[in-house]
């Protein structure tokens, strides 16, 4: 860890690997594609297909990637059915769906003002001489 980042997750060991779990965890749930997927989730068991028409934009790769993740961090739960071919459900767990309000909040939150950080941008990049994204 470099001089920088032990001053942003703390001083002392304890306090770093904390800190540092703490902005891990919210990078992970405030992630591009963590929300959409914790969302679909939380409703009942989703399947791969499933989620990846739900995550528009999303691909094969970084959707497997996520998945990955998120059930590494005890968000989601893999269940395996042994059939054939093999049936595979993603259910949030309950420290997810304990997000799920928040989650809900935040996207309602970004679809009210999207037009308004829209024109702020488009005004702040005329005012600096920035193209428009």
């Amino acid at each position: 860890m470099g001089e920088a980042e032990a001053d942003r997750c703390g001083s002392g060991a304890a306090e770093q690997a904390g800190a540092c779990t703490v902005r891990e965890a919210l990078d992970r749930v405030g992630g591009k594609w963590a929300i959409g997927i914790l969302i679909a989730a939380s409703a009942g068991p989703v399947r791969f297909t499933e989620l990846e028409r739900r995550v528009g934009g999303i691909s094969r790769r970084m959707l497997t990637l996520t998945l990955r993740n998120l059930e590494r961090d005890g968000l989601l739960h893999r269940h395996v059915h042994p059939c054939v071919p093999p049936k595979v459900e993603y259910t949030a767990t309950p420290m997810a769906r304990e997000l799920y309000e928040s989650l809900v909040a935040l996207t309602s939150w970004a679809e009210r003002h999207r037009e308004a950080i829209s024109a702020a941008r488009a005004e702040y990049d005329s005012r600096h001489g920035h193209p428009s994204a």
